[in-house]
């Protein structure tokens, strides 16, 4: 039978990897050697080594993009990236081609819009509570139209039927 109440400790020479106990016993570890994280330079023109440049990410990039539109954009932009949305679960039911990622490109997208939609309602002063009741009027609102994927494969379908006629 194992005994679980004792532990037995190794010396420090033999034990270089840190050991944990089901006993509930806090071990702490003391790494001997300091551990020292790399930083990329990259060299100037002038020779001299610098910290590299990080470009602004694509995500705040897209956060610039979102906060210059007007709401009824964000609106109108949450609608198509939803049909989108659909459009890609329907492909995949059918079990055709298309690219995973963007289904969480897309949600993410769409949570973003939201968020800054969210940001202004509250600069407005507007609550929660009554966030949720416009938001639920909107959605009666919204018209049913297809997604932009759609109707460009529709214009390219037509497209393919009126050259072959001809």
């Amino acid at each position: 039978m194992l005994n679980l109440s004792t532990a037995t400790v190794l010396p420090n020479s033999l034990s270089t990897f840190p050991k944990s106990s089901f006993s509930g016993i806090q071990i702490r570890h003391s790494c001997p050697v300091p551990i020292r994280v790399p930083v990329k330079m990259t060299r100037s023109l002038s020779g001299n080594s610098l910290p590299s440049v990080v470009m602004m990410a694509k995500r705040e990039e897209e956060l610039k993009e979102i906060r210059g539109m007007s709401t009824e954009q964000i609106n109108e932009e949450v609608v198509d990236l939803k049909g989108e949305l659909f459009m890609l679960r329907l492909q995949k039911s059918v079990r055709n081609e298309f690219k995973s990622s963007e289904f969480r490109r897309m949600r993410k997208r769409i949570a973003r819009m939201l968020t800054v939609k969210r940001e202004r309602e509250i600069e407005e002063g507007i609550n929660k509570r009554l966030s949720r009741k416009f938001d639920r009027q909107w959605k009666k609102s919204i018209v049913v139209r297809p997604p932009p994927s759609l109707k460009k494969l529709q214009e390219e379908e037509a497209a393919a039927e009126a050259e072959k006629s001809a």
